[in-house]
């Protein structure tokens, strides 16, 4: 499948850059061509195939410590015992051996693989057999269950990528052949099956179906599309056949902008992740150096020091101190809190906003789109006396006919069908304020009334009367009437105030919209800090203001004139539904599909994931130290120390999937 590669790439580079990564899973899990058959094949049989050396192992040392302690034999001695363990050892160590050259021959000679190598052989060299193989042994069981737990965490991006198929219907004088998704023209009509899935953007040709949009919004309740709307690729179709009129490129469907906004957020990283990884280059030099000096220091100042026991200290210290459970651990904490929020219809284009959103103190949020439907009706009409109601209505519905604004499509739903015959000159749009235009030789305004101030057009009523958004009309330069419209709340608006309220959070509203709709809607939802009336300019100033006090700040919003608050904000959410492409490609997260409520759960995600790789270093620091201190004071043995390593390794990982595992 063409996008497989990608998935390959996100997790091969997500381990890669950890520099924690076994052997084993990098020849296992990944191949260089990308194909899918490897993962098919791991997902069946692959787990077991995947153990099998640590199982041979496994076998031979047990076999080996019998025949040590137990049944003893006469013949289990000498070069027989020694050929024995070493055969134990390289069906595990082999591989580790094989990392440990190839990273010195590209200069990091400091690898955990160097560390493993060093604490194996230099037990071999002191004639603790049993404990080398240990060692290796145990290291590798603990990287292959690192292996799963990568790949557990990256199942829900999988889930994303195999929505789109290879293949989809087209429709050729009224015969369906199956062709390339990537070839498909633009135009070309889809025929969907029940229980297929769209392989394309489109719109629906069909009087009605019922889609699955789970992948691309989290939502598992059927989504009911009606003829003209926008379909996407990744949903299923219900249980009719659907016809698609597709309308993007393969390359260019909003499921394939997810998949590489998925693929971009492994390389974004968290300042914990940066840290880790330098301190682990810093890190293991020391560790190895120290281990140096523990085995020859004491030369100079212990009696009757004994080189063997000296340097089985210092191996000690060496196998407790890899760095392993941080350094794979922590990415993979930020990458589960990536794949729980997109299992959750929520991206993040970078696991450092996942840092940052959990620290956000102050939500500002635009109205329309945002916490309301952005689906307008026209609630009255109000023309002058002295103007034909009906001529009016038809010159301002042909003027929004130049406009995507969903005023636009109210005043269209209201009034009916564009009359073509009406001619129009000079149309512009003023940002902020509204359209004008010149139709038989006269001015056509319509808009805010602060686009009749603008222009100097008198009128004798107070906006600020009118609790709906009010659409003022003026023609040939007088003031003609209004019109007025109302958004409805959208259903879990409540809910994501309450919610962010309940997290500490404060809530903001900036709109453009008339400042007495917009504090009508702040009070039925108890924000108690509103502001309308803004320009897009204004809303920069109030974000300003509200960062000048020092408050880290996410803006949510959907339209074009959302932007540049986004940018300006700490963390910047866009809804992905209604929401513009430029504010997507602006924001840092985006919500699939559009319920504000999601804004409160992917702070709670960023709280988790934080709080989780905050444990995991905590966690591996305070073992590995107490370890490291009765290792190098001769208190522990290799085999506690294995044990400890492997042990840390599991519990991080094991805490680090837990989130996927959350209720959010």
């Amino acid at each position: 499948m063409e996008h497989t590669p990608i998935e390959e790439k996100v997790i091969k580079k997500k381990v890669n850059q950890s520099g924690c990564c076994s052997a084993h899973q990098e020849h296992n899990h990944s191949d260089d061509d990308g194909h899918d058959h490897d993962h098919e094949h791991n997902a069946e049989g692959g787990l077991f195939k995947m153990f099998i050396p640590a199982i041979i192992s496994f076998v031979l040392l047990l076999i080996g410590i019998g025949l040590d302690n137990y049944f003893k034999q006469a013949w289990f001695t000498g070069y027989v015992r020694i050929g024995w363990y070493i055969v134990a050892y390289l069906p595990v160590g082999l591989p580790v051996l094989k990392e440990a050259y190839e990273s010195i021959i590209k200069g990091d000679v400091f690898s955990e693989f160097f560390l493993m190598c060093i604490a194996t052989i230099g037990a071999f060299a002191i004639g603790e057999f049993p404990e080398g193989v240990a060692v290796m042994l145990f290291y590798t069981i603990g990287e292959n269950f690192q292996g799963l737990a990568v790949s557990r965490a990256k199942s829900n991006i999988k889930s994303l990528l195999d929505q789109r198929p290879d293949e989809v219907s087209v429709l050729e004088n009224n015969v369906a052949t199956k062709v390339k998704a990537a070839n498909v023209a633009i135009g070309s009509i889809i025929q969907l099956k029940a229980g297929e899935k769209l392989g394309l953007d489109g719109e629906l040709l069909s009087d009605t179906a019922s889609f699955n949009t789970a992948a691309l919004t989290g939502e598992s309740k059927p989504d009911t599309r009606v003829k003209g709307e926008t379909v996407l690729a990744g949903m299923i179709n219900g249980n009719t056949i659907a016809l698609v009129k597709v309308t993007t490129a393969y390359k260019d469907s909003k499921l394939s902008k997810i998949l590489e906004m998925v693929q971009n957020a492994t390389t974004k990283k968290a300042p914990a992740e940066l840290f880790i990884r330098k301190f682990a280059k810093i890190y293991t030099p020391i560790v190895v150096y120290l281990a140096i000096a523990i085995c020859l220091l004491p030369m100079l100042f212990v009696d009757h020091y004994v080189f063997s026991q000296w340097l089985y200290r210092a191996l000690v210290f060496l196998v407790i101190s890899c760095p392993c459970a941080l350094v794979i651990s922590i990415p993979l904490g930020y990458f589960g809190g990536i794949g729980a929020a997109s299992k959750n219809g929520i991206l993040f284009k970078g696991s450092n906003f996942l840092d940052s959103i959990s620290t956000i103190e102050n939500v500002v949020m635009d109205k329309t789109g945002t916490m309301t439907e952005g689906v307008f009706k026209v609630q009255e009409v109000i023309i002058l006396d002295n103007f034909d109601k009906a001529e009016i209505l038809k010159l301002v519905n042909v003027l929004e006919s130049q406009s995507t604004h969903p005023v636009a499509t109210a005043i269209h739903n209201h009034v009916g069908q564009i009359d073509a015959s009406v001619e129009l000159k000079n149309v512009e749009e003023i940002s902020g304020h509204g359209l004008k235009a010149e139709i038989n030789g006269k001015q056509l305004h319509v808009g805010n009334f602060k686009l009749m101030d603008k222009f100097n057009i008198k009128y004798d009523i107070d906006p600020n009367e009118v609790v709906y958004t009010t659409i003022a009309i003026a023609y040939d330069n007088k003031f003609a009437g209004y019109l007025t419209i109302a958004d409805e709340i959208k259903a879990d608006a409540q809910e994501a105030v309450t919610r962010l309220q309940a997290l500490g959070v404060k809530v903001t509203m900036l709109s453009g919209d008339k400042s007495n709709v917009v504090q009508f809607v702040a009070d039925k939802l108890g924000i108690t800090n509103a502001y309308g009336d803004l320009l897009p300019e204004g809303k920069v100033a109030k974000l300003n203001e509200i960062k000048a006090r020092n408050e880290t700040v996410a803006f949510v919003g959907d339209g074009v004139n959302d932007a540049p608050v986004i940018a300006l904000s700490t963390v910047g959410i866009a809804m992905g539904g209604l929401g513009s492409d430029a504010t997507i490609e602006t924001a840092d997260i985006v919500i699939q599909d559009d319920k504000p409520s999601k804004i409160a759960m992917a702070i709670n995600i960023g709280k988790q994931t934080k709080k989780i790789v905050w444990q995991n270093i905590t966690l591996a620091f305070v073992v590995k130290a107490f370890v490291l201190i009765l290792g190098a004071g001769g208190l522990a043995t290799m085999w506690e120390a294995v044990f400890a390593d492997v042990g840390v390794a599991l519990l991080a990982i094991l805490n680090a999937v837990r989130i996927q595992k959350m209720k959010f």
